[in-house]
């Protein structure tokens, strides 16, 4: 009876852990050629004295054969944007799943793993929504390596500094979401890693 009954309770865990890996969706992993320009694979650049470079790193890499590396040096008035999904100015940044595929009621949490040095520099991860409209999530780097970030979507806020001119404005994270981007803050110079850019539940 004892063995039916650890048989039982083994077999609803990995229920369970079927439920939970059906209840998250890898959005980009950063695997194939990162290049930036029209053509690119990635939408970024920086200005007002702020400057960036973003590569492959095969060095330091999470899952698959690589991350995505971003050198920085962001300065007190100048700005730096490293962006993937649809509606950018390159052309190859897409996602693996198009935002209209998505059903985005299922999941209520975004996240990606960030490689750093514990300098306390601060990362703003920013959300395009289906209106234009950005949103914003502030990270900091404190812990050395590899470290998952949770960004439950009802911890964004809207940007007050800065909106697209087309964007609605209208103070609601609206779905399905278009874009993210990365955006190291002022004051600070170094090195970040990213990898698998996932929705979860939480």
């Amino acid at each position: 009876m004892r063995r039916v009954f650890l048989a039982l309770i083994f077999c609803l865990s990995c229920m369970g852990v079927v439920l939970a890996a059906e209840k998250s969706l890898l959005l980009d992993d950063f695997q194939g050629v990162i290049s930036g320009g029209p053509e690119g694979t990635v939408d970024f650049g920086a200005g007002n004295g702020s400057s960036v470079e973003v590569s492959a790193a095969a060095d330091i890499a999470r899952t698959g054969k690589q991350s995505l590396k971003v050198a920085f040096e962001a300065v007190p008035g100048g700005y730096i944007y490293v962006a993937r999904g649809f509606g950018l100015n390159a052309k190859n940044t897409a996602w693996s799943t198009k935002p209209e595929e998505i059903n985005w009621k299922e999941y209520n949490v975004i996240s990606f793993y960030m490689y750093g040095s514990g300098s306390k520099a601060k990362v703003a991860f920013d959300l395009k929504d289906a209106g234009g409209e950005i949103w914003r999530f502030i990270a900091e780097d404190n812990s050395d390596g590899w470290k998952r970030i949770i960004c439950p979507f009802q911890d964004f806020f809207a940007r007050s500094d800065w909106q697209p001119d087309n964007a609605d404005k209208n103070a609601v994270l609206d779905f399905p979401l278009k874009s993210y981007q990365f955006e190291p803050l002022p004051e600070a110079k170094g090195k970040f890693y990213f990898s698998a850019v996932e929705l979860s539940v939480q």
